[in-house]
């Protein structure tokens, strides 16, 4: 076997997925286009959950401004702050109880 073959069967590959790609981007439609040819009962039902979803944004932005930290279900800004850093969770865990002095329970 030849080099020449498995440059022929890559470019072939390369070829292939282009153009799958290409109808891809070519037939589906985009969330404007979608939406301008639902029906408009379908229409009404997808404002309907857009407006919950941006009711549902609106609330937890308002709970994440105000200080409920009593409530255990709440995510605490700490967590969220060791949730965005790179550093894995056994690291952090592991910086947090280096910093504990307290004794278990």
């Amino acid at each position: 076997m030849s080099g020449g073959n498995y440059v022929r069967g890559l470019i072939g590959f390369v070829g292939v997925m282009g153009a799958g790609y290409g109808i891809m981007k070519w037939t589906t439609p985009t969330d404007e286009e979608f939406y301008n040819k639902l029906s408009p009962e379908l229409k009404k039902q997808v404002d309907s959950h857009r407006q919950a979803a941006a009711r549902k944004a609106a609330f937890a932005e308002q709970l994440e401004a105000s200080s409920f930290s009593w409530i255990p279900f709440l995510p605490t800004k700490k967590a969220k702050q060791s949730a965005d850093a790179d550093a894995p969770v056994w690291a952090t865990q592991a910086a947090q109880k280096a910093r504990d002095s307290t004794p278990p329970q």
